[in-house]
C-alpha cells in the first residue's frame, strides 16, 4: 500500500469513512433559511474570488457549479451528489458569508375564472363580430 500524496489523491473527503456532520462543521440548517427543492441559487459577484482555502472543498464545488448562472437546489444536490438537507446547510452558510444569492421559486399561476374569460370572449365577439 504506498504512502505519501498518492494515498491521500484516493480518499475523498465525501466517502462513506467521514459522516456527513462533518461536511457541515455539525451545523443544522437555520430556521430563517428555509429552501425548496426549486429554489435558485447563483454565485454572487464577488463571491467567485474567494481563496479555496477559506471554503470547505464540499462549499468550493458548490459554489463552483453555480458560479455560471442559476440552478436550482435539488440541481445542486444532484451534481455533488450529496444529500439534499445537507447541501441546504452548506448554501445557508454560503448565503451567511455573502457568497451566494438566492431567489424564491415563481409562484404557480392562479387558476383562471372561465366565467371570466367566457365574458370577454363573448364581448369581443359581439365588438368584432366573429
Amino acid at each position: 500500500m504506498p504512502d505519501g500524496p498518492e494515498q491521500n489523491e484516493e480518499l475523498e473527503l465525501t466517502s462513506s469513512l467521514v459522516p456527513l456532520f462533518v461536511i457541515t462543521n455539525g451545523r443544522a440548517l437555520p430556521p430563517d433559511h428555509e429552501y425548496e427543492h426549486t429554489t435558485l441559487v447563483t454565485a454572487a459577484a464577488d463571491g467567485v474570488q474567494v481563496s479555496a482555502r477559506t471554503l470547505s472543498p464540499e462549499a468550493g464545488q458548490v459554489l463552483d457549479l453555480v458560479a455560471n448562472g442559476f440552478l436550482s437546489v435539488a440541481e445542486v444536490a444532484g451534481h455533488t451528489h450529496l444529500p439534499l438537507g445537507i447541501v441546504r446547510i452548506l448554501l445557508a452558510q454560503l448565503e451567511e458569508d455573502g457568497l451566494i444569492l438566492t431567489r424564491t421559486p415563481i409562484p404557480r399561476a392562479e387558476r383562471v375564472d372561465r366565467e371570466l374569460v367566457s365574458a370577454v370572449l363573448e364581448g369581443l365577439k359581439n365588438r368584432f363580430g366573429a
